[in-house]
């Protein structure tokens, strides 16, 4: 009885889904730019820092994964806040465990006029254990490191693709949709 239903379910939801306006981000669109092409016209300027290091070379990495890229028509500019928060604290006042978050303001610019043309924040927390030995407690943090700035660069990329995806005839010149 279950599969009879499930069948009719499946259809009405897909047409419903079809007419709700859902565009696919990444997919073929008619008379539209590739989300890749338009993220890779966006240049991302060095970031202070190791940590903005990473980031810049995630971001780089989602954004122009073939090299070479084509002529940037954008700029990134991204700023980066670090912390650490200790948490797990033993009756001797010892922190056992530590959350690292990284926080990222980002502007999008179009180059020669230098308009902003978006803006926005990114935010990730990433725990790691203090360890009685110093490189691998190190070796932890720098871990969490990582994938906070991993996770802040692919904040950044998704926001980035939606906002071009959506205003890209407008930025093109076009007439916007």
């Amino acid at each position: 009885m279950l599969s009879r239903l499930l069948g009719p379910l499946a259809i009405a939801s897909w047409l419903l889904l079809a007419a709700c306006g859902f565009e696919p981000l990444y997919g073929e669109r008619e008379q539209a730019i590739p989300t890749e092409s338009l993220l890779s016209r966006v240049e991302v300027p060095p970031i202070k820092d190791r940590t903005g290091q990473l980031v810049r070379i995630e971001l780089t990495n989602r954004m122009t994964p073939t090299r070479p890229a084509p002529p940037s028509a954008f700029t990134l500019i991204v700023k980066l806040n670090e912390s650490k928060a200790s948490l797990a604290v033993e009756k001797d006042s010892s922190a056992t465990r530590a959350n690292l978050t990284i926080a990222a303001s980002f502007i999008l610019k179009q180059n020669g006029d230098g308009l902003e043309l978006m803006t926005g924040s990114v935010r990730s927390v990433n725990s790691y254990d203090i360890l009685l030995s110093d490189f691998a407690t190190l070796a932890a943090e720098s871990d969490a490191r990582r994938r906070g700035a991993k996770d802040v660069a692919d904040g950044i990329v998704d926001r980035l693709a939606i906002f071009l995806s959506r205003n890209q005839q407008r930025l093109s010149g076009g007439p916007a949709r």
